[in-house]
């Protein structure tokens, strides 16, 4: 069994910060990628910013420059510090964890909870 455990978000001010983490735990063969997606309300989830196994990350336009990823892979953790933060950035963030258990399902995602995230002043 797989989970996904977020910890982290909540409300803070324009400009302000916050970090997010998330911990999966599974009988792990491999773990390809982590990352967070965002879905805010009556909008399609949407990819915030993500990191493979060899530390590759990717970002979304609107996010570059002000969100950091990284991880720890002893801890299959992955965390998103994010500054700077906008009232644009209001949504639910969810982890995500593309990986495989067992060689006969082969990778799939697996996602968290979600955790809420609300800029305003």
């Amino acid at each position: 069994q797989v989970q996904c455990v977020e910890s982290g978000g909540g409300l803070v001010e324009p400009g302000g910060s916050l970090s997010l983490s998330c911990k999966a735990s599974g009988n792990f063969v491999t773990i390809t990628r982590m990352g967070w997606y965002r879905q805010a309300p009556g909008s399609q989830r949407e990819l915030v910013a993500s990191i493979f196994s060899g530390g590759t990350r990717t970002y979304a336009d609107s996010v570059k420059g002000r969100f950091t990823i990284s991880k720890d892979s002893a801890k299959n953790t992955v965390y998103l510090q994010m500054n700077s933060l906008k009232p644009e950035d209001t949504a639910v963030y969810y982890c995500n964890t593309y990986a495989t258990v067992s060689y006969m399902v082969g990778a799939r995602d697996y996602w968290g909870q979600g955790t809420k995230v609300t800029v305003s002043s």
